[in-house]
């Protein structure tokens, strides 16, 4: 059953969305997370889980949510992500990232790009000339027209799960969206 679609507002995946798993899959998880959010951090081990459990049943989507107010490196930590990802390792930098959570100063972002091998100059670049930050603000957007608050908020196939993102509850709502 398709969930009735708003008009521009759709949930729909983009050639700029960061994705892991099958095109084909049945099950897409998309998560507006942020690199400074301790439960953003916590959830990472959730969507492995998940990952392992439905293996190529799942194609989960990461999405940018920095919340700024109270998060003072999130925004940048963002635009690190996506100047990773324009060099092709925005999950290696993800995972770097909520790795090192304490530490998302530009210094800290810089060493990341170093580990990562990649070209450093651009990387600065891509961040002190906030080359990323439009494509952070669509994420940001799309979240808000669909109600995200807080982060991580998850949806199940546009479907918004509320308060239940713990693993049991997401692998419960999942489970139902394959109809099994």
């Amino acid at each position: 059953m398709a969930e009735p679609h708003h008009h521009g507002q759709s949930l729909d995946l983009t050639e700029h969305d960061h994705v892991q798993g099958e095109v084909s899959a049945p099950v897409v998880l998309i998560e507006y997370g942020d690199f400074q959010c301790p439960f953003s951090r916590e959830a990472v081990k959730t969507v492995r889980a998940l990952q392992r459990e439905f293996d190529r049943s799942l194609r989960f989507v990461f999405r940018h949510f920095p919340l700024v107010d109270k998060h003072s490196h999130a925004l940048q930590a963002a635009e690190a992500a996506e100047a990773a990802a324009a060099q092709g390792q925005f999950w290696a930098m993800y995972t770097m990232l909520f790795a090192n959570q304490w530490e998302l100063e530009y210094g800290d972002l810089m060493e990341y790009a170093k580990q990562l091998e990649l070209d450093r100059t651009q990387f600065s670049e891509s961040l002190t000339t906030h080359r990323h930050l439009d494509r952070i603000r669509t994420d940001v957007g799309t979240g808000r027209r669909h109600g995200v608050t807080g982060t991580p908020t998850f949806f199940i196939n546009g479907r918004r799960q509320d308060g239940n993102d713990d693993l049991r509850a997401l692998a419960a709502a999942m489970r139902h969206a394959l109809g099994s």
